[in-house]
């Protein structure tokens, strides 16, 4: 079994369950593992605050470990 890529962010509450989440603008769905989760929440809030270091921090980790969810909910 390979090992589940962590969630590049420290303080991000990380679940302990998969799920499902959309792209707001599409509807296209991917299941992601709960770190992929956390960190794309992490994304979603610093783009409503204008973080761009922090967004830009969590893109590269989405294309580096999860390149298709990447370019379904993120690009």
């Amino acid at each position: 079994m390979s090992k589940q890529p962590k969630c590049p962010f420290e303080d991000a509450v990380v679940g302990e369950e998969s799920e499902t989440v959309s792209n707001p603008f599409t509807g296209f769905k991917c299941e992601l593992t709960p770190d992929a989760v956390a960190t794309y929440d992490v994304i979603k809030g610093a783009e409503m605050l204008g973080q761009s270091h922090i967004v830009r921090k969590g893109l590269d980790w989405f294309i580096k470990h999860y390149t298709k969810e990447y370019m379904i909910l993120l690009d």
